[in-house]
Parts: structure tokens; C-alpha cells; sequence
């Protein structure tokens, strides 16, 4: 597997583009166009919160039950959440709108919106939008780049990554964007990600690969807390590669999972990084766990804790906030027989064991603590199981931009 450049049009077969609609920015790019030249099969993931924003009831409903989807309207500023009817309605008009301009029905084109909640989208702008999107789709890298500038919010830096794997002997290509900087608590899982390959894959296995990969990458980063009422994951694979078909597990199966997963650890890192405010990647990495589950829990009560956030945006070797929130996590284990380490690019240091401080350089901790990424490894001694999770660091300016967000 290899790290190439580009997005969601690296696959083959996918086209994409950005364009300004003034749905609620007034001076950028705010809609974005995904398309398959071929018909797709869909798996997905959605938000957790009994609160549904309409486009996630809409793509709920085609990711189940529609045969094929060939294209995804994405629009920023604006959610399309506790809208009632008219959001539904909204959604079918984005549909019916896309399906005719691309040739393709309605019940092919699945619906994402980010921004505002509570706000009705102005249905003649997005339809505007939306002829914008279809006469400029285009395969080239810059047509993705510019779908993952339009689909941002609060983001502060457009997330994409392709990668290509071999499965028997034919190059398959994954390529991913997504949004989410604020809002940021997925359960499934404001996040939005896009994933698109031209692997030949059924739906069943595309489903089942989704579904166990959100639990060790989107799943495992938080920002604040929130889980959203637009949380949306949509995978999208057209064939057009040409490997045997993966019908079921085996090696080309675990090949593609394993392209798959370094495609979303890769977006879930970049967006717990560009957490609103944030001014460090904050990674916690729990190994010797009794069980995976403890692991994962372990690592993403640490990275939820204000208090520790609040101590790597300061640099403070507070270890007691990092154990603390692996005390109230739920998971069992021994406090007197747990390591705590600092580890940056500026080095590693042994903080805590045996249920003590130890002799440290409170500087050179802090120097650790300085860098722009920052993890904090917890060893358990309780067995072999281990899981990361990823956050950011808690600075004055998450409460600045939520203060006048909606202006």
C-alpha cells in the first residue's frame, strides 16, 4: 500500500467539484459535487444522537434500500437540522435536482449538509448550487481539493488523502475527504466524511469493512464532547478497478480493510488536530489492557477530559489529570502498577509509575508537551490488548468561536 496524492477523485470513474452557492458563506466555496461515472454501492455510518438532521434520514434510507448511488451533494453553513418537512422535502429537491442534471434518479443521490442547526436551507440557492457543481465536475486532483474546501465550516484546513493497494495484481485506489473541527464527539459517528475506491466489492463486505473500521478511527476522536445531529460516513466503491470481485473475507478482503483503515485514521487524526481552537494534536495510547474494550475506553476518557486538555494547551506535566480520567473511565485495573509517559517529536519521558511521580525534568516534560503533536502512553499491566485515541487541546479560542458562531 501507498500513500498517493489526491482525494475523492484519485479513484477511477470519480469526478468531483466545488462551488459558491452563498447558501450562508458569502465569500467561498460552499457546496461540493461527488460522482461516479458508473453506478456505486454504498455503505455508511451515521450519527448516534436521536436527533437526525434530515439528509442523514434521507441517506439512511438510499444506503439501505436503494439498489445503486451514483453521486453525493454536500453543502456547508447551514445543517438542515430540526427542520421539519420542509428539511425532507429539501433533500428530495436536492435529489431530483442532481439526478436530472447527471442522468441518473433521484433515489441515486445521496444528501449531506453541515452548519447551522435549526436553519432552513434557501432551496432556489442550493438548486443553483447544484447546476453550478454538475457543469464543473471534473476527475482532476483540483476538483477534489476544491469538494474538500467546500464541504468546511469552522475547519481551518481541507482534509483528503488517496492511497493504492494491490489485490490480485490490479492497483485499487481509495481516496477520502471529510469536515469536522467543532461538534466533534462521533458515536457511529459537525463530522462529514467521503470515502470513494474503484475496488469490486460487494455491498455486504463493504458494509461489514465500514462498520468494524469506525470503531478504532472515527470512533476514537472527540473534540468536545458533542456528538452531532449530521454525523455522516458514506463509502462509495464502483468497480471500475477490475480485481475478482471480494465477495468475501480472505486476503483481498483484509488487504482492502487495512487501505481502508489508514485512509480514516488518517481524516480522524486531521480532524481531531484541527479541532476548533486547537493548538496540538492530543493522542492517548493505552497498551496492556485486559481487553480491547478497556483499551479503547481507557484512551478516549483521557482525551475527553477538559483538564487534560486544558494541560497540554499549557504544557504542564500534570500527570495526575491524565490518571484521573483513566480512573473514571468505567474500565478495571490497578493504579499502583501503571506507567505514564510523555512522547513527542522532542523525545519520551517515564512520568509515573508504581503508583508515584517519578524524578523528572519538569522542563524537559514541558518541552515534550510542546509540540504540535502530543501523546500520552498509559501501560495497564493487565494484558495485551491496546487502542489510541486522538483530540486536542482546550485554548480560549473554542469558546471565542462558539460564542458568535451562528453570526
Amino acid at each position: 500500500m501507498k500513500q498517493i496524492e489526491g482525494g475523492v477523485t484519485a479513484a477511477k470513474g470519480f469526478q468531483a467539484a466545488g462551488a459558491e452557492a452563498a447558501i450562508k458563506y458569502r465569500d467561498r466555496m460552499d457546496m461540493a459535487l461527488i460522482y461516479s461515472e458508473v453506478p456505486c454501492r454504498a455503505a455508511g455510518t451515521f450519527t448516534s444522537n436521536l436527533v437526525k438532521a434530515a439528509p442523514v434520514q434521507w441517506d439512511k434510507q438510499l444506503v439501505d434500500s436503494s439498489p445503486f448511488v451514483q453521486a453525493a451533494v454536500v453543502n456547508s453553513g447551514i445543517a438542515n437540522a430540526c427542520t421539519g418537512k420542509q428539511g425532507m422535502d429539501c433533500c428530495r429537491a436536492e435529489a431530483e435536482c442532481a439526478g436530472k442534471l447527471l442522468g441518473i434518479p433521484a433515489e441515486a443521490v445521496l444528501v449531506a449538509s453541515t452548519g447551522v442547526i435549526g436553519m432552513q436551507i434557501p432551496v432556489d440557492r442550493v438548486t443553483a448550487g447544484i447546476e453550478k457543481l454538475a457543469a464543473a465536475k471534473s476527475s482532476s486532483l483540483e476538483a477534489g481539493h476544491d469538494a474538500a474546501r467546500a464541504i468546511m465550516t469552522t475547519d481551518t484546513v481541507p482534509k483528503e488523502i488517496a492511497v493504492q493497494v494491490e489485490l490480485g495484481g490490479k492497483t485499487v485506489t481509495l481516496g477520502g475527504m471529510c469536515k469536522g473541527s467543532g461538534m466533534i464527539h462521533p458515536n457511529m459517528c459537525t463530522m462529514l466524511g467521503f470515502i470513494t475506491t474503484d475496488a469490486d466489492i460487494s455491498k455486504e463486505m463493504l458494509r461489514k469493512a465500514l462498520s468494524a473500521d469506525v470503531a478504532d478511527s472515527f470512533n476514537m476522536i472527540s473534540v468536545d464532547g458533542d456528538t452531532s445531529t449530521n454525523d455522516t460516513l458514506l463509502l462509495l466503491a464502483n468497480g471500475l478497478a477490475g480485481n475478482e470481485p471480494i465477495d468475501a473475507e480472505g486476503p483481498d478482503y483484509d488487504a482492502f480493510c487495512q487501505a481502508l483503515h489508514y485512509v480514516t485514521v488518517f481524516l480522524a487524526r486531521k480532524m481531531a488536530g484541527d479541532g476548533e481552537g486547537a493548538t496540538a494534536l492530543f493522542e492517548c495510547r493505552v497498551i496492556g489492557a485486559a481487553t480491547k474494550e478497556d483499551a479503547r475506553t481507557l484512551a478516549k476518557s483521557v482525551i475527553c477530559s477538559s483538564l487534560s486538555k486544558a494541560a497540554i494547551f499549557g504544557h504542564d506535566a500534570n500527570f495526575g489529570r491524565f490518571l484521573c480520567a483513566l480512573g473514571y473511565s468505567g474500565a478495571k485495573f490497578d493504579p499502583e502498577n501503571v506507567d505514564l509517559y510523555f512522547e513527542s517529536e522532542a523525545g519520551s519521558i517515564h512520568i509515573y509509575s508504581a503508583g508515584c511521580a517519578l524524578d523528572y525534568s519538569e522542563e524537559e516534560a514541558t518541552r515534550i508537551l510542546s509540540a504540535p503533536e502530543v501523546t500520552v502512553l498509559a501501560d495497564m499491566h493487565m494484558g495485551e490488548a491496546e487502542a489510541a485515541a486522538w483530540g486536542c487541546d482546550l485554548s480560549y479560542d473554542y469558546v471565542k468561536i462558539n460564542t458568535d458562531y451562528r453570526s
